[in-house]
């Protein structure tokens, strides 16, 4: 059984790893219609700094991804206190309203959002967007960070405060800097989930601002080359790293006493 497992688990990685391995190597390769032999070559790395609308957009994402994940994190963060610190009517309902926007198809958010917005002015733009991904974005940052609450013991504020520090310094000096890990993983997790989020993107981006997945999308109606996967890859190898970041630094998951 074991072995079985075994072959498993490699059989479901190798899965998922094979077709990012391919994409990433077709961006090497001197061919653009992906033929074989392959003959490595930088020229669509080189192609791609002169692709200005594919590098607009790609900056397009990264500036609304991080301003989504201050934000997002930020209010996410301050309701996840609320949830884990507060009681007061209506608390379960609201946890609970929480899970709808997760499971709702973003298909049908996205018309929402679309016809909500013209409908109260907001119009479209980066400004729509950056609204529809932090309110895409803030469920999951209070799922997270709310999970690390569990991990954190109420009575150590306690402690503080019969020390004497107030109920803000409290918070600030000892909850907080337990809570780091869970806070950096939800950032990041909004995050991703505003630089991949295509169906927002392609309903309130306007013709003159877009995102780097409306972008793609784009392109590839009009004949795929191989710019796309030198883009591609270069965000991935991105967010490989700060993955890699976080693990290092925040070690998610170890719950040894470090004291």
């Amino acid at each position: 059984m074991k072995q079985i497992g075994r072959f498993y688990l490699i059989a479901i990685l190798v899965f998922l790893y094979t077709p990012i391995i391919v994409m990433m190597a077709m961006g090497f390769n001197e061919s653009p219609l992906y033929e074989l032999p392959f003959t490595f070559s930088t020229r669509w790395y080189e192609a791609l700094l002169a692709n200005q609308p594919l590098l607009k957009a790609g900056a397009n994402s990264i500036i609304i991804a991080l301003t989504t994940a201050v934000i997002a994190t930020t209010l996410g963060t301050m309701a996840s206190v609320a949830l884990s610190r507060r009681t007061f009517r209506g608390r379960s309902l609201l946890q609970i309203l929480l899970l709808p926007p997760i499971a709702i198809p973003w298909l049908i958010t996205g018309t929402a959002m679309l016809i909500f917005f013209y409908w109260s002015g907001i119009g479209r733009g980066m400004h729509a967007l950056l609204i529809g991904h932090v309110a895409l974005a803030i469920p999951y940052v209070v799922l997270v960070v709310g999970t690390g609450f569990k991990t954190v013991r109420a009575d150590l504020e306690e402690a503080a405060m019969s020390l004497g520090s107030t109920p803000v310094h409290a918070f600030f000096s000892v909850t907080l800097p337990l809570l780091y890990p869970s806070i950096l993983g939800a950032a990041l997790f909004a995050f991703a989930v505003s630089l991949d989020q295509f169906v927002i993107s392609y309903f309130l981006a306007t013709p003159g601002y877009t995102t780097l997945p409306v972008q793609i999308y784009s392109a590839i109606r009009k004949g795929f080359t191989p710019e796309i996967n030198a883009i591609s890859t270069l965000l991935l190898l991105g967010s490989m790293a700060a993955i890699l970041i976080f693990a290092r630094f925040a070690k998610p998951g170890d719950t040894r006493d470090k004291r």
